[in-house]
C-alpha cells in the first residue's frame, strides 16, 4: 500500500518575523504568541505540545503533552514518573519541545534540560485537578503492558472505593517536570518556502543570542 503526497502544496501567507520586533527576552515572544494561538479560532488546544526525549532503548519518541504553566524559568508539564516518558527523562533530561499552531503558520521549537519541580508545587496542581482525573494517576501504571481494558477499570473501581469520602493524595510516582530552554526558535511560514526562522540561543553569561537561520 502506499500513496503518492508530492502534489500536497501549501501557501504560507499569514505573518512574518522580523528581528526589528524580536525582544531581547524569548520567552517574551512566546507569550505574544502563545496568548495570539490561545485566542484564535484557528487553533484547538494552544497548549498541546509535542515533547521528544531518549528512550532507555536508545530511540527518540515523541508524544503529545499539555503545558500547565510557562514562567521566566521555562515550561512546565506533569506526569508520571514511573512512564517510558518520566523514566527517559530521568535518565537523559536532554528534551525538545515543539508547539504547531498550523491555523497561524506558526512553530516554536524548544531545547532545554528537564528538572522535577518541587513537591508543594506539584501537589498543589494535583490538587486543582477533578477527582476523575486524579484517582487515573494512580489507577493506570502508565505505558506498562496491560491484559484488557477491564484491568484498568477494576483497579480504577478500587481506588474509586479505597478513597470515598476522603481527599485523593498525590502519588509520589506523579509530578512535574520544568524544562529550561536552552534553545528556543519560532519559525512563521512565509510565501515561496522562503520562511522566517528566529533562533535564540542562551549564552554563558545566561544572556540570549539571537540569530536568523536560513528556511
Amino acid at each position: 500500500m502506499s500513496q503518492d503526497l508530492s502534489d500536497y502544496r501549501k501557501s504560507y501567507e499569514k505573518g512574518q518575523l522580523l528581528e526589528q520586533n524580536c525582544p531581547e527576552n524569548p520567552l517574551e515572544l512566546f507569550r505574544d504568541w502563545f496568548l495570539q494561538a490561545n485566542e484564535s479560532e484557528m487553533v484547538d488546544e494552544a497548549n498541546a505540545m509535542s515533547i521528544s526525549s531518549i528512550g532507555l532503548d536508545g530511540f527518540p519518541k515523541t508524544r503529545v503533552v499539555l503545558l500547565k504553566k510557562y514562567t521566566h524559568e521555562g515550561f512546565i508539564f506533569y506526569t508520571n514518573y514511573n512512564s517510558e516518558k518520566g523514566k527517559a527523562i530521568t535518565a537523559n533530561n536532554n528534551v525538545c519541545l515543539s508547539f504547531f499552531w498550523a491555523g497561524l503558520e506558526r512553530q516554536i521549537i524548544i531545547k532545554g534540560k528537564a528538572e522535577k519541580i518541587a513537591e508543594n508545587l506539584s501537589d498543589g496542581y494535583f490538587e486543582s485537578r477533578p477527582d476523575g482525573s486524579k484517582l487515573g494517576a494512580w489507577a493506570s501504571n502508565q505505558s506498562e503492558v496491560v491484559a484488557n481494558k477491564q484491568v484498568l477499570q477494576d483497579s480504577l473501581n478500587e481506588f474509586e472505593n479505597k478513597f470515598k469520602g476522603v481527599e485523593i493524595p498525590r502519588p509520589s510516582h506523579w509530578g512535574g517536570f520544568i524544562v529550561k530552554p536552552v534553545s528556543i526558535e519560532f519559525w512563521q511560514g512565509r510565501p515561496n518556502r522562503l520562511h522566517d526562522r528566529i533562533r535564540y540561543t542562551l549564552s554563558k553569561d545566561f544572556s540570549w543570542k539571537l540569530e536568523r537561520l536560513a528556511p
